[in-house]
C-alpha cells in the first residue's frame, strides 16, 4: 500500500513513451484506505513465506529475547525487594488466555506489532476470590478486532476514526471491537457484535508513520509484491529443474539410411507412445551399440541461470531493507563480510532494535501495564504506599533492562568495557545494565561468592581483592616477577 498513484503514461513529441509521476495528497489516515486487504497479504506471508517468518523471528529475538526485566526505583529496600517479588510471582499469571507469562506477552506482542503494524492489548481487572497475586490480566487482541473501516459519530457526540472514538479535543476515550475476531468461526452468541472499551483499558502498541496517523502499518508493506513475486519465481524456478532431471533422448537416422532397426537399437526400445512411437529406456552404465546411419540426441533443457543466486539476494536485499533486518542476519550468509564489517552490521541493526524498545514497546506496552500492576496491587492492599495517587508517577518509575547483547568479540569487548569504566567514562552499573543483568544483584552474588570462598580458605586469581591482573597475590611483587621469570625459563626452554 501506498500513498503515491499508480502513474500513467503519456506520448512525448520524440515517440519515446514517459511515465509521469502524479501522487495524491492523501492525509495520514485516509491513505489507510487498503489497510484490510494489505493486513490480509502480510498475514499470508507471515505464514507461508520463509524469509517473511525468519525476519520476525529475528526480530523478536533480539528485541525482547527472554524478556525485558523491571526494577523498583522508587522506595526503601525492603519495599523494592517486595515489588520485584510480587511482580515475578504475578508475572506468571498474567496472560488473561493462560498460555504465556509476562515475558512470552512481550514476545507475542512484538511479533504481532512488526507483523501487522499494531497489536491491542486490553487490561483485564479481576476479583479478589479469582486467587491470583494482583488481581490483573492482559489480553491481547489482533488488529482486525478493532474494525479499520469503523467511522462515524458516537451516542455522546464524539467521533469515531478507525474504530477508535476521540473526544472534542482528540484525545482518545474508546476503542470498538468484535467480541471476537472477524476472521475465525464465531462460537459465541453476538460474537461479531461491536463493544466499546474505555480507553484506559486498552493498550495500543504502533508506530505512527506520519503525524496523526491513528493506525499501524505491517512493516513489509513496501516489500509485500516483491516477496509474493519472488516466491513465485522460486517456485517456478524449481519446477523448471524438476523438468530438467526429466533425463530424455532422441534417436535419430540419417536420410540415407535403410531405415532399419536392427538387434542394437531394438534392444533399446521398452514400450511405445499411442501413435506407436517407440519409447527407449537407458539403465546406469549401459553401454549401447548402434547400426550405421543412427545417432542419440538428448535434450537440453533450461538451467535456473548462472546470475540467478546474485538476482535473489538483491530481491533478499530489498526485503531486509522493509523489516529493518540486516542481509547477513536474515540469510545467515557471511561472505566476503569482515569481522569489522560485520560489527558496523550489527551495531546499526542494534540501533533500530534499541529505537523500538525505548520509544514503541517499553514505553507504550511494557509501563503502562507497570501502572496498572501499580494499581492494582495498591488497590488490594498488597502493596502500603500512603498517599499513592499524589505520588504515583515517583511510585510506577521503573528501571526497564532488555537483554544484553552478546560479544562480537569477547577478549576485545571486554577489555574495552574494563578501559571505560578505569577512565571513569562509564560506571560499572551501566556495563552490567548493558549486559542486561541487575547491578545490585550482581554485587550480592559477588558478596556472596566471597564469603564463601573466604570461608573455604580459597584464593581465585578471578578475585581482585587477592590477587591482580597478571594472577599474583597482591603486595607480592616477588611473586610477580618469579612467575614472570619463570614463564621466560619456559621459553627458553
Amino acid at each position: 500500500m501506498s500513498d503515491i498513484a499508480e502513474g500513467s503514461y503519456r506520448a512525448a513529441g520524440n515517440g519515446r513513451r514517459l511515465r509521469t509521476f502524479r501522487p495524491t495528497s492523501l492525509g495520514p489516515n485516509a491513505a489507510l484506505q487498503g489497510l484490510p486487504t494489505l493486513l490480509a497479504r502480510a498475514r499470508h506471508l507471515a505464514r507461508n513465506d520463509p524469509w517473511m517468518v525468519s525476519a520476525l523471528n529475528k526480530s523478536v529475538s533480539n528485541g525482547i529475547a527472554t524478556g525485558i526485566q523491571a526494577k523498583p526505583i522508587w522506595g526503601t529496600k525492603d519495599h523494592r525487594k517486595r515489588v520485584t517479588k510480587l511482580w515475578l510471582r504475578w508475572g506468571k499469571y498474567a496472560d488473561a488466555d493462560g498460555v504465556l507469562d509476562w515475558s512470552g506477552l512481550q514476545a507475542l506482542s512484538w511479533r504481532e506489532w512488526k507483523e501487522a503494524g499494531e497489536v491491542f492489548a486490553r487490561i483485564r481487572y479481576r476479583l479478589p476470590e479469582d486467587g491470583l497475586p494482583v488481581p490483573l490480566q492482559i489480553q491481547l487482541i489482533e488488529s482486525e478486532q478493532c474494525p479499520q473501516h469503523y467511522n462515524g459519530v458516537a451516542s455522546n457526540g464524539n467521533v469515531i476514526r478507525q474504530g477508535i472514538e476521540v473526544d472534542r479535543i482528540g484525545r482518545r476515550v474508546a476503542y470498538w471491537m468484535y467480541r471476537e475476531h472477524p476472521g475465525d468461526q464465531h462460537l459465541a452468541v453476538n460474537g461479531n457484535e461491536l463493544v466499546r472499551v474505555p480507553a484506559e483499558q486498552v493498550l495500543h502498541l504502533y508506530r505512527p508513520n506520519r503525524a496523526g496517523a491513528m493506525r499501524g502499518v505491517p512493516t513489509s508493506a513496501p516489500a509485500l509484491l516483491r516477496m509474493f513475486n519472488l516466491d513465485r519465481l522460486d517456485d517456478a524456478v524449481l519446477e523448471r529443474q524438476a523438468l530438467a532431471n526429466l533425463f530424455a533422448g532422441f534417436i535419430t537416422t540419417d536420410a540415407n539410411s535403410e531405415g532399419e532397426e536392427g538387434e542394437a537399437v531394438s534392444d533399446l526400445i521398452t514400450g511405445e507412445d499411442d501413435d506407436g512411437t517407440a519409447t527407449g529406456g537407458l539403465e546406469p552404465g549401459t553401454l549401447q551399440e548402434l547400426p550405421p546411419g543412427r545417432k542419440v540426441t538428448f535434450a537440453a533443457p533450461p538451467s535456473a541461470g548462472a546470475d540467478y543466486a546474485e538476482f535473489l539476494r538483491g530481491h533478499l536485499l530489498a526485503i531486509c531493507a522493509s523489516q529493518d533486518v540486516p542481509y547477513e542476519v536474515l540469510t545467515g550468509d557471511l561472505r566476503n563480510v569482515s569481522d569489522r564489517a560485520l560489527r558496523l552490521i550489527l551495531n546499526e541493526f542494534r540501533r533500530v532494535i534499541e529505537q523500538d524498545q525505548w520509544l514503541y514497546m517499553i514505553p507504550m506496552f511494557c509501563q503502562r501495564v507497570r501502572d496498572a500492576f501499580f494499581d492494582q496491587a495498591v488497590l488490594a492492599g498488597l502493596l502500603k504506599v500512603p498517599r499513592y495517587a499524589a505520588i504515583r508517577d515517583d511510585v510506577t518509575e521503573t528501571l526497564w533492562v532488555p537483554e544484553g547483547w552478546p560479544w562480537s568479540h569477547p577478549v576485545q569487548d571486554v577489555t574495552s568495557e574494563i578501559k571505560a569504566v578505569r577512565a571513569g567514562l562509564k560506571s560499572r552499573s551501566k556495563v552490567v545494565l548493558g549486559a542486561g543483568e541487575d547491578p545490585e544483584q550482581v554485587d550480592q552474588e559477588q558478596a556472596a561468592d566471597n564469603a564463601r570462598a573466604d570461608a573455604a580458605g580459597l584464593v581465585y586469581d578471578s578475585d581482585p581483592r587477592r590477587t591482580n591482573a597478571s594472577g599474583a597475590r597482591q603486595g607480592d611483587e616477588t611473586g610477580a616477577d618469579s612467575a614472570n621469570n619463570n614463564e621466560g625459563n619456559d621459553d627458553d626452554e
